[in-house]
């Protein structure tokens, strides 16, 4: 087979994402990135600043963007660690990781100036500048992209560079990167690698609450949790029904049904990804699905269905009553 396309996964989170995105990178072709990069999608990443340095642009909007995307780069990604203490720019490479953003911001900023401090007080409500304030600050220009496609070309170069070359490290053709609300970016996450596919792994909803409830990360009850999901199901629901998506590399897959034939599905979903079959080490296993099923008692998990209206049967599932 040809060279596959890059791959982002995607998916509520809770769904199976980080399981799939393991899978796809077991295979001797694909390359996991093995930690959430989160600068593509998150606030404060390469979507943002695509919307600042274009649509939105005014000098103070491109600032605040590049302020924010160096904060990302330099700060947030380098001092967060997975669980095995690594950090991203370690997994991808760390000279290469600080080349590219040096370079990244090169290409994004018109120039940089040093804006001197206002004797009567500089940023902080009129008081006095202190003797130990500084002289000046740096302050930035960004550019403006009047044609969208230059910018994207520009970020994609990022891309490329480092997923890219992580994956060439690892002796393979293409790379896997997974951020469960790439689910909600689909049409920028396209538009910035127009030939990636975009694997969707989907689960029950009731189960998807269930799991979110032992995270320490999400609202500790049912109500709190219907609150955070019910508004990514009908973003999602309302993208898909909206969306064409002839033409466009969109894998969808239910996690129960990984779990139900995974050689089967395995060999679909590895012959969607332009890749032959291979047999994992690792698989999807019932067991680790359905010990959400009883989870909650008949009436919570009644009211749950309730609340979730049309979202079940939208997924593709039926109330299990």
């Amino acid at each position: 087979m040809d060279s596959p396309s890059p791959i982002f996964v995607a998916g509520t989170g809770r769904s199976g994402t980080s399981r799939i995105a393991d899978i796809i990178g077991e295979h001797p072709r694909i390359h996991r990135i093995p930690m959430e990069t989160r600068f593509l999608v998150d606030p404060g990443g390469l979507r943002d600043l695509a919307e600042a340095l274009t649509s939105r642009y005014d000098p103070i909007v491109g600032e605040n963007a590049l302020s924010r995307l160096s904060d990302f780069l330099t700060v947030r990604l380098p001092g967060r660690r997975d669980d095995r203490g690594k950090t991203v720019p370690e997994l991808v490479g760390e000279q290469r990781y600080r080349d590219a953003v040096d370079r990244l911001w090169a290409q994004l900023t018109a120039c940089t100036f040093d804006e001197p401090s206002n004797p009567n007080g500089f940023g902080n409500a009129g008081r006095l500048a202190g003797p130990f304030e500084p002289a000046s600050r740096r302050r930035v220009l960004p550019r403006y992209f009047r044609d969208r496609r230059e910018l994207l070309g520009i970020l994609r170069q990022l891309i490329d560079t480092l997923f890219g070359g992580a994956a060439a490290d690892a002796g393979k053709p293409a790379w896997c990167e997974k951020t469960p609300f790439n689910l909600l970016c689909m049409d920028f996450l396209w538009e910035l690698v127009p030939e990636a596919t975009i694997v969707h792994i989907k689960r029950h909803p009731v189960s998807v609450l269930a799991s979110h409830l032992a995270q320490p990360w999400a609202p500790p009850t049912v109500d709190g949790m219907l609150a955070y999901l019910e508004p990514v199901y009908d973003r999602w629901l309302s993208w898909r029904d909206s969306t064409d998506l002839t033409g466009r590399r969109y894998v969808e897959v239910k996690a129960e049904d990984l779990a139900a034939d995974w050689p089967g599905q395995r060999r679909a979903l590895f012959d969607q990804l332009g890749v032959d079959d291979f047999a994992t080490p690792s698989a999807f296993e019932p067991s680790r699905l359905l010990h959400r099923d009883d989870h909650f008692d008949p009436a919570t998990r009644e009211r749950i269905e309730r609340r979730l209206g049309e979202v079940i049967p939208a997924m593709g599932y039926a109330a299990r009553g």
